[in-house]
């Protein structure tokens, strides 16, 4: 499918590149650019649709026979100029399949392939030099290069977050060839590691588009309360380049607020204002529309404002305690997996969570699409945003440690504006050591460096002692703010034990139960005893919740998790089948008998 893409008005002079014919890897003249903030308010066009794929299972395609790059690769797009010219792919008579959106789901061979696909799509561009075009992926799992009329564009590793590349020099007046290959094998080093509890979905899972942008443009912004002054609003802003004396223009109409300054020398500015704004809360979601202008150009957004800290063993939201009453999420379609990738998706899973009693969500175990950040915004829900940093993390390999921080640093670039976001985590149950305390404490430090306003955990495990005691001894609450640990009392553990159970916690700071729960197979009755029950589930959750009830300091749970979602590491035929059964919900979103028990424990809190 051929997309237009007008790229600048017909006066101005074009720039035009000439198809590549050498039988060499061409290297791009393209740069792999920081994150923009905000990218979506930018002028731009979606490359969403059918694209061809062509499933590459030995990844012939980029290597020959001795496994060394080849020049004649997929990404040249060859077509045959003789009768006995040999080229043994053709994308244009490939199949198509929509994009955004993953390949296991979408071509019933593809359930269960982990390898290298292939995707092409073809848009027409009138290029010009007054203006750069950035190509912009909103994810693409895991491994993704990227060609541009036989070109490398640039190569990026990580299945859960945005990248961009600026393409200018490489747009051609007329047809422009996009190629993209997709690489999602599981790998020793790579963040997530081997092994995982969800499904592995390839492709590329998130928007694509391509965004307009003048030379010298907004890369960053921040806008916000000043700290300790619920009456002043602090805003800051970097451009790409350091350039002075660019005008940079904040304006908030409802505030009455409205104020130019020019960039220094860093081609940065920084500033307070005085403001009344109502404060961000899930009673009352206020988002204010933002104007920021750099010299003609406008842009808006959507930001809410309001303070999170901790005292204590409590966690104050707008200077007031605040029970975290949460569910655990994957970024999972219902009625039939997949991954999300549209607003009515993220709307649909945060709608059943608001019929739970919730309050905050934890976007488990990587960053989410940030449709679901916004609307969970929009609809007064606080969110726990997190890394995949999960189980056995390769701790002493410094590529693995680049990934993870790469990772960690574009979900806090991409959503540092959202007032719902109050804690950034860096990990889920992973083991202990000292390379281990080393590789998260560097991210930790990291995360603050980024954005000190936000409160840091991870997902602990409590170690078990005699007489049912359990204690929570993890040298990673001198990095954390909030100390949260996963239990499963009840499912792994008996859950006649619950009621005898004793919790140590020896630090002075709040509590969260990042995950407890257990299994059940909606419609599937018996006793309570009998495991995979919805009565079974239910007396867990009866049990679970009056055990902790006696947690010192406990400021939150997010129970293990809202719906079903499918996981090749759950095989029972006739139960599982491919899903982890432990969501209160079905996957089409039919509630289980343990839902009602959490409903009503959260409308007591």
């Amino acid at each position: 499918m051929k997309k237009f893409f007008l790229l600048f008005t017909l006066n101005l002079s074009f720039f035009v590149l000439c198809k590549a014919q050498t039988p060499t890897i061409a290297r791009a003249d393209a740069q792999t650019l920081p994150l923009v903030q905000n990218i979506n308010a930018y002028e731009g066009t979606s490359l969403a649709g059918d694209w061809h794929y062509i499933v590459d299972v030995q990844e012939e395609g980029y290597y020959d026979y001795r496994m060394k790059p080849t020049p004649w690769g997929f990404f040249l797009n060859a077509k045959p100029q003789h009768p006995e010219d040999l080229i043994e792919y053709d994308f244009d008579k490939s199949p198509t399949m929509k994009i955004p959106g993953d390949w296991n789901t979408q071509d019933p061979r593809l359930f269960f392939y982990e390898g290298t696909v292939w995707f092409k799509t073809s848009f027409l561009a009138v290029p010009m030099t007054d203006y750069r075009t950035l190509l912009y992926f909103g994810a693409v799992n895991y491994d993704c290069r990227v060609w541009l009329n036989g070109k490398e564009v640039g190569h990026h590793v990580g299945g859960f977050t945005p990248f961009n590349f600026d393409v200018s020099n490489l747009l051609r007046e007329g047809e422009n060839t996009l190629i993209v290959k997709v690489d999602n094998k599981r790998h020793a080093s790579a963040v997530p590691t081997q092994i995982f509890d969800w499904w592995n979905y390839g492709g590329i899972t998130r928007d694509v588009r391509l965004v307009k942008l003048t030379p010298v443009y907004l890369q960053d912004y921040s806008l916000s309360l000043t700290p300790g002054n619920t009456k002043s609003l602090t805003f800051s802003a970097s451009l790409n380049s350091f350039e002075p004396d660019h005008n940079v223009t904040l304006e908030i109409p409802e505030l009455k607020v409205k104020k130019s300054v020019k960039t220094d020398a860093e081609g940065k500015v920084s500033f307070t204002v005085k403001a009344k704004p109502q404060l961000w809360s899930p009673e009352n979601p206020k988002l204010y529309r933002v104007q920021i202008s750099l010299d003609n150009a406008t842009y808006g957004d959507e930001i809410g404002f309001r303070t999170i800290e901790t005292r204590d063993k409590q966690i104050l939201l707008n200077g007031k305690p605040i029970f975290l009453k949460g569910i655990s999420i994957h970024d999972e379609k219902p009625n039939g997996g997949g991954r999300t990738n549209s607003v009515e998706d993220a709307r649909t899973l945060l709608t059943w969570a608001k019929e739970l009693g919730c309050n905050f969500v934890r976007l488990a175990h990587y960053p989410h699409n940030e449709n679901m950040v916004r609307e969970a915004e929009r609809m007064g829900i606080l969110v726990w945003s997190e890394i995949p940093c999960y189980w056995t993390i390769d701790w002493t390999n410094p590529v693995t440690y680049r990934v993870a921080q790469n990772q960690l640093t574009d979900m806090i670039l991409r959503d540092h504006n959202r007032a719902n976001i109050i804690i950034w985590s860096i990990a889920n149950e992973t083991p202990h050591s000292p390379e281990r305390d080393q590789f998260l404490g560097m991210l930790a430090k990291h995360a603050r460096t980024l954005d000190s306003s936000r409160l840091i955990s991870m997902a602990m495990e409590v170690t078990s002692a005699s007489n049912y005691l359990n204690r929570l001894s993890d040298n990673m609450n001198q990095y954390v703010d909030v100390v949260s640990f996963n239990q499963y009392v009840g499912w792994y553990r008996d859950v006649n034990d619950a009621s005898k159970m004793r919790w140590e916690i020896p630090y002075n700071k709040p509590v969260i139960i990042s995950e407890f729960g257990g299994g059940a197979k909606y419609g599937y009755h018996g006793p309570k005893n009998q495991r995979w029950t919805e009565e079974f589930q239910e007396n867990l959750y009866i049990e679970n919740l009056a055990m902790l009830d006696k947690i010192e300091g406990l400021s939150g749970t997010t129970p293990w998790i809202l719906k079903d979602f499918r996981s090749p590491r759950r095989v029972l035929p006739g139960i599982q089948d491919y899903y982890n059964m432990k969501g209160l919900m079905s996957d089409k979103g039919e509630k289980k008998r343990a839902f009602y028990v959490l409903k009503k424990w959260y409308e007591n809190k």
